[in-house]
């Protein structure tokens, strides 16, 4: 059965064809004002703005295939199963997994880690086992392992980063020993921007016999994914960061480590039959999938992975690569303005801090001149104290955002400091 074709297709752009403008022009939240002032939207690593496809994608799902997936013995059902079962094959393309059945559905990244964490983890970790992250994480890749060591006496050791913000294989590599059993690292943090070499952890950690998982919610945005390439046997992004909804998520799992995970949540969808004596559960994915999944929101995910493939990750990367540089001399020339987080080829994330003032009061002033950034904690308050600070302002960037809307950035930080100066 044939689902009914999506509204608007995206032309394939090659990455000598890259021009923001073409690409902003795909996103209608963007030509918009605030308080007067054209928006200028910086806060990207917390959810990013949706193109036209998407809202198509997800308009045309409500409007004109919507009923639930998998069991509906009618065309709407079979084609919402259809457009809904073939974002398994979008993701496993653009994390270059083997098949759609290493793809599961989940909410989000936090879903993602605690399913590993309730699933794979609580099967096969046991007291004194050790699980490494790094001072870096979000909270959502640290609280779920303290869950499991106040459960189950697991032990959880911490690689530090630099001054920087630069992480240091060596310092890693020291903490893995032969009670390592999962080794669970940020790909490129959320704060600092600091791309972890992921391939050398993953490298590591298995010469130490460990599992590796992988947050990819700041990772799979920025640059290409291969986790075959990273040989990781679990990789987490969310949807909504890749320009897709809210409400949806992938973790991608090696096949013989979903196939050793029992399930985490029971219902429907995710048996094989029940009785009252016995349930058979069903093979993964679906094992992992109990009830009602969040099918258009999938969908939409769908969309923005077609939108993100036809601009191209490499040409993607290539632009924030050279917004990243562009801001981080920017800042600089402002007095008093200190980044945090200055590690080599950090993807497109800047955070600092402004002599003086309080990041909640710069981002409140930013925010009246149409620039929208987030301050705070960003949920890594381990980090905030490796620092020695509270909170900072953070810029994050997008294929979308131009020098211009830098430029303005420095010149609201400005206008801050003789406000409040």
């Amino acid at each position: 059965m044939t689902a009914i074709p999506a509204i608007r297709e995206i032309p394939a752009r090659g990455r000598n064809t890259y021009d923001p403008a073409v690409v902003r022009a795909d996103f209608p939240i963007l030509s918009r004002t605030v308080y007067n002032k054209p928006l200028r939207f910086l806060d990207n690593g917390a959810s990013a703005q949706k193109p036209q496809s998407v809202l198509d994608a997800l308009q045309n799902s409500y409007a004109s295939e919507y009923a639930n997936v998998h069991r509906g013995a009618h065309f709407l059902s079979g084609a919402a199963t259809e457009a809904y079962e073939g974002v398994r094959e979008k993701a496993a393309g653009l994390l270059n997994a083997p098949g759609p059945d290493n793809i599961v559905f989940t909410k989000n990244v936090t879903e993602s880690i605690n399913l590993v964490a309730c699933s794979w983890a609580d099967a096969h970790l046991s007291a004194g086992d050790e699980i490494v992250i790094t001072e870096m994480e979000h909270h959502a890749n640290i609280v779920p392992w303290q869950l499991l060591r106040d459960r189950k006496g697991i032990v959880l050791k911490i690689a530090p980063v630099e001054d920087d913000g630069s992480f240091v294989l060596e310092r890693f590599a020291a903490l893995l020993t032969e009670g390592t059993k999962l080794v669970s690292v940020t790909h490129v943090s959320n704060v600092l921007g600091t791309a972890v070499p992921v391939a050398e952890v993953t490298r590591l950690a298995k010469d130490a016999g460990a599992c590796v998982l992988i947050d990819g919610a700041q990772g799979v945005v920025h640059q290409p994914v291969d986790v075959q390439a990273i040989g990781c046997d679990f990789y987490a992004f969310t949807g909504h960061k890749l320009y897709g909804p809210t409400g949806v998520g992938i973790l991608y799992g090696r096949t013989d480590r979903l196939a050793e995970m029992p399930p985490w949540q029971g219902g429907g969808d995710m048996i094989d039959t029940v009785s009252f004596e016995k349930t058979v559960y069903a093979d993964p994915p679906m094992r992992f999938e109990a009830g009602t999944p969040p099918f258009v929101q999938a969908i939409g995910l769908g969309a923005a992975i077609d939108y993100v493939q036809a601009l191209g990750m490499d040409a993607i990367g290539a632009h924030e690569h050279a917004l990243c540089a562009h801001a981080m001399e920017t800042l600089r020339d402002v007095p008093g303005v200190r980044p945090v987080g200055e590690a080599p080829d950090k993807a497109a994330i800047v955070s600092f801090v402004v002599d003086g003032l309080h990041s909640l009061d710069v981002g409140a002033i930013l925010d009246r001149q149409g620039v929208a950034v987030r301050v705070g904690h960003h949920c890594a308050q381990p980090l905030m104290a490796r620092m020695g600070i509270e909170s900072t302002v953070r810029a994050s960037m997008a294929l979308y955002n131009t020098t211009e809307e830098i430029d303005a950035l420095a010149a609201g930080i400005r206008h801050a400091q003789k406000l409040l100066g």
